[in-house]
């Protein structure tokens, strides 16, 4: 009897590649199986570390700003009268100006490269961060600057104009205070939360 001979037609192998593209849609439609749509308790516990993070991150900041406007408040109440006060609130202004910097100030360093938590994008929260950066640099920034200004003009010329343009960057300040709370207060009514948005004075 004699032995089987080769039929002499290769064999056709499934190219690599094939191979691979099935082994990654394996994966993705294991992915997706697995994926777990969070319960309203497990957002709620996400959007607790969310405000915990970004108010920490902002406060020192926001501490600064209304130290500088009510040092300005009270050097106004007594009319530019006393030096010491005038000198005081001056110091107050810029050292606040100088902690709202990223560059300055590690927190703010880190509020820019925070991540929100996946369970919260249906709430635009990640607007919300760029905004609290924006209240923060540049525009907590310039208002103290314009407060140090304001307490240093020695005529009253000089203070109109630093006025004006006081008011002009707390109308900033305050639109960009706005696009903060809107998302964060929405996601905290829509969670049932008893919590408040990051304090931002102005």
């Amino acid at each position: 009897m004699s032995a089987t001979r080769p039929s002499g037609w290769p064999v056709r192998r499934m190219p690599r590649t094939a191979l691979l593209a099935m082994a990654a849609f394996l994966v993705a439609a294991v992915a997706v199986a697995l994926v777990h749509k969070p319960s309203a308790a497990e957002r709620a516990t996400d959007m607790r570390g969310f405000l915990q993070e970004v108010t920490s991150d902002i406060e020192s900041c926001a501490a600064g700003v209304g130290e500088s406007l009510t040092a300005l408040h009270e050097v106004q109440a007594e009319h530019f009268s006393k030096t010491s006060d005038v000198s005081d609130g001056i110091s107050i202004a810029q050292q606040g100006a100088a902690n709202c910097a990223p560059a300055n100030n590690e927190q703010i360093d880190n509020l820019e490269n925070y991540q929100v938590p996946q369970s919260l994008d249906s709430f635009g929260l990640v607007s919300a961060v760029t905004a609290l950066v924006a209240w923060a640099a540049p525009n907590a920034e310039q208002v103290q600057t314009d407060v140090a200004h304001l307490l240093s003009a020695t005529t009253p010329q000089a203070r109109t104009r630093n006025e004006v343009a006081l008011s002009k960057d707390l109308t900033k300040l305050d639109a960009e205070r706005a696009l903060v709370e809107a998302p964060v207060t929405g996601a905290i009514k829509s969670l049932a939360m008893h919590s408040s948005p990051p304090r931002l004075p102005g």
